[in-house]
């Protein structure tokens, strides 16, 4: 302290200059600093007002979508409906598609009368046809409301729906009367495109018609359709485009009426005839190539070695599966590839796709209906069997998918022209069974002439319940059930009137809801076990839901 004294004493113009400097500094500093806070005001006020401007927006938004913006409406399915149609006749032809693209399944039929519905006021002179005619019609699934209807044909032979591009677009391909290929948008019910043709005489179109891959190079999948006269079987393939036949009209000889299936084992693609007593295969590359007479290099024309090998090339039979009495010929997914169920009039045999070699079979006799593919355990694929077993009478057997063991049977009585079952997918992973005829009860040994038609409903869950879900006395042309919705909405429709050749009458077609049948439905036991209440067992499967499989 004593030095700084005297230094000031000493220098004290210094002591002033310095005290001077550090005064200007301070300022400065200050000067900094409430700039500074000035800056970080100003900033915290944007920060603040952009703040509350995204908050109001936010609030404009949430205010739009909830207030003034409609939410799409989710279209209300009725569980019932019917339409009728007077002094007409049904066609069994019954496709389940998204028509006006609603989430909603819709059904398209088909109908011979003079007159459509009084929704179009359409009759059969609008299309230069002679009346009646054949008219295709689209109805709503959620009410049965008449989305679309045409005149068609003269006649109606075959009418097949859900085809992804038939002139660009999903649609309808009809074979009709005089002979033509007509394809019909499936939304609109327009016609995309139509083509003549012809079959020859006593001609019959094999079915269903098949979607091969496009081979003529137009970006949009072709057709191939076989028609048998006597032992030939023409085959005609089409552009899905436009309908023009590809290359000449084909020719392959079979030993009687025969009937055909198409496997794609691999990248390849085979047609499998089968009579009476033989079993016939072409690849599609040798059938496009008589057609056409060119050999190309297409994805889908290439040739399975293994296959090749089992074929005589000479008759064209496939050597290890020409057994004989060949009744039904079904594809069976498996693993890798799909396999084939052989039916004969003894015995049912899997097939392997890759090697030809028999996976097991089943003794199971007169099987009188296409099998139909089921789960009755969990995620394991089993095959619905059904076999004649006596006059008026059938016997329902679903047989496991890999190993051929029956797992469940039914003996029901039933009538001629009975539909076949139908199976729906559950939520746990297994089916539910529909199946027509009618149960007889242990003990009870009288049998009417003309069995009733019922429509029986079996869940693996109970393997000793059937639920009597309706009693029908009509003739019935046709019957499908589907989910109606993804994951929910189970319903069967019916297609009932008389058909063609006979008098004209009253056409219904009627849509209902599973879940309204089974809270009336009458429970019948298969044993004498009864496990639970019969009003317990129709509330758990009134509750049951189901699952759509991709």
């Amino acid at each position: 302290m004593d030095n700084k004294d005297s230094e000031a004493e000493i220098h004290p113009l210094k002591t002033e200059d310095v005290k001077a400097q550090e005064n200007h500094e301070n300022s400065v500093e200050r000067r900094i600093i409430i700039k500074q806070s000035s800056q970080l005001s100003r900033l915290s006020r944007w920060r603040t007002a952009a703040f509350f401007v995204s908050l109001f927006l936010c609030l404009i938004i949430v205010f739009a979508f909830s207030f003034i913006i409609p939410c799409p409406e989710r279209p209300v399915s009725e569980r019932t409906w019917l339409r009728n149609y007077d002094s007409a006749v049904a066609y069994p032809f019954l496709a389940i598609e998204d028509v006006n693209e609603d989430k909603v399944q819709d059904v398209i039929f088909a109908f011979k009368a003079s007159n459509g519905s009084s929704s179009f006021n359409s009759s059969c002179l609008d299309e230069g046809l002679p009346s009646p005619c054949a008219f295709i019609t689209a109805v709503s699934g959620t009410n049965g409301r008449v989305l679309w209807e045409r005149p068609a044909a003269t006649e109606l032979e075959w009418m097949q729906c859900g085809i992804k591009q038939l002139g660009g677009t999903p649609g309808c391909l009809l074979v009709g009367q005089p002979v033509s290929l007509t394809a019909v948008d499936q939304q609109t019910g327009e016609v995309q495109w139509k083509q003549s043709d012809d079959f020859g005489a006593n001609y019959t179109v094999l079915t269903p018609l098949s979607v091969i891959p496009d081979v003529d190079g137009d970006g949009v999948q072709d057709l191939i359709i076989f028609i048998a006269t006597g032992d030939k079987i023409k085959t005609f393939i089409h552009s899905g485009k436009n309908g023009k036949q590809i290359g000449s009209t084909g020719s392959l000889d079979v030993d009687g009426e025969a009937r055909y299936v198409m496997l794609s084992p691999g990248s390849s693609h085979y047609f499998l005839f089968y009579t009476a007593n033989s079993l016939y295969a072409y690849s599609l590359k040798d059938l496009y190539s008589a057609a056409t007479g060119m050999e190309i290099k297409l994805p889908g024309l290439e040739q399975d070695p293994q296959w090749e090998k089992n074929i005589d090339h000479t008759t064209h039979r496939l050597t290890p599966l020409s057994t004989g009495d060949i009744r039904y010929l079904a594809k069976i997914p498996g693993r890798s590839r799909e396999n084939i169920l052989v039916v004969s009039s003894e015995m049912a045999m899997l097939i392997s796709a890759q090697n030809l070699q028999t996976l097991w079979t089943l003794n199971v006799s007169h099987v009188m209906s296409e099998p139909l593919l089921g789960y009755y355990k969990p995620d394991v694929l089993d095959v619905v069997l059904e076999s004649e077993i006596g006059p008026n009478r059938k016997k329902v057997m679903i047989v496991e998918g890999g190993s051929g063991a029956v797992q469940w049977d039914l003996k029901l009585n039933s009538r001629a022209k009975s539909p076949r079952p139908a199976t729906l997918s559950t939520a746990d992973h297994r089916s539910t069974f529909l199946i027509w005829g009618e149960y007889q009860v242990a003990g009870n040994e009288t049998m009417s002439a003309a069995p009733l038609q019922k429509l029986y409903l079996f869940h693996p869950s109970y393997t000793n319940v059937l639920l009597e879900l309706r009693n029908s006395t009509d003739q019935i042309i046709a019957f499908n059930a589907t989910l109606f919705e993804r994951s929910r909405h189970a319903c069967y429709v019916l297609l009932r009137g008389p058909q063609p050749g006979e008098e004209p009458g009253l056409v219904s077609l009627m849509k209902r809801k599973l879940k309204e049948d089974v809270s009336e439905s009458r429970v019948i036991w298969l044993s004498q076990v009864a496990v639970d209440s019969e009003q317990y067992i129709r509330d758990r499967l009134y509750r049951m839901r189901f699952h759509s499989r991709a």
